[in-house]
């Protein structure tokens, strides 16, 4: 397993800025496998004013976004060196996705993406979010990596 990453290297990794970044930290991450990371949920998160202001929860699409998230690093450090600054991972498909359980403020949520797949850039994961252990939601996203690829690895 490879080491984890803080948020400044995450930030070098994804485009997303405030407050669309969800991906706080990377636990671990294990080549052509998967990997674990982890939002921190806060009562300060913009979206809470608005959902809902009396019972915040976070969005059911906000927790499938900082899953892709996670996978989107993923497929990033897989290609390395391959791309450039340009390079951005796009949604492809959401399937079977799955909410079990309300992710709240003071939550950590703990996203895990398991490859499946990969083919010509687009990638296929089978994610889950997690909050004490508990599933809070899950499904496969397919993803693809779209402009600023210098090279592609054999194969694909």
């Amino acid at each position: 397993m490879s080491s984890s990453l803080n948020i400044h290297q995450i930030r070098e990794l994804l485009p997303h800025r405030y407050p669309m970044l969800l991906v706080d930290k990377v636990l671990e991450w294990e080549a052509g496998k998967k990997i674990v990371a982890i939002k921190n949920v806060t009562a300060n998160e913009p979206f809470f004013n608005g959902h809902f202001p009396q019972h915040p929860v976070m969005p059911g699409v906000l927790i499938i976004e900082a899953m892709a998230q996670a996978a989107a690093i993923f497929a990033f450090m897989s290609y390395a060196s391959k791309l450039d600054k340009d390079a951005l991972v796009y949604f492809a498909t959401i399937d079977n996705a799955k909410f079990k359980r309300p992710v709240e403020p003071g939550d950590q949520l703990v996203m895990e993406a398991e490859l499946l797949r990969s083919s010509r850039g687009m990638w296929k994961f089978k994610t889950r979010g997690l909050v004490d252990g508990q599933v809070a939601a899950e499904a496969e996203l397919m993803c693809a990596i779209r402009g600023g690829v210098v090279s592609q690895k054999a194969g694909e």
